[in-house]
């Protein structure tokens, strides 16, 4: 029995303790529609999934997404592409409920035409 409970308090602490997750974040906003992120072995130039802003709105979709995403921010990237040899992606803040895109139509500084 005591053998028992020994495999059984292992078998607990190998499947129940939380994986440790290295994810991207923020090292930089750079435009409206370009942004750097990084890990902890490279870093990467995204360009935002259907993202076309007014130069007139420039600015003030800069600072949505920097009040949005602050560097050092945590982020999940689903890709879409390449252009330019730029990655096109979509990027979510690390719990997927904000997504940079989604941000800058709801404030109506670039239009949604682009499938999901």
């Amino acid at each position: 029995m005591k053998k028992f409970s020994k495999i059984f308090i292992i078998v607990c602490l190998i499947f129940l303790n939380p994986v440790i997750v290295n994810s991207a974040e923020i090292l930089q906003i750079k435009s409206s529609n370009t942004i750097l992120v990084g890990d902890q072995n490279r870093n990467l130039n995204i360009g935002l999934f259907c993202v076309d802003v007014n130069e007139n709105d420039e600015i003030e979709a800069i600072n949505l997404l920097k009040s949005e995403f602050p560097r050092g921010s945590k982020v999940k990237i689903k890709p879409f592409g390449f252009k330019e040899n730029v990655l096109l992606a979509k990027v979510f803040n690390i719990k997927g409920t904000k997504e940079m895109t989604e941000l800058l139509v709801a404030k109506d500084l670039t239009s949604n035409t682009c499938p999901n």
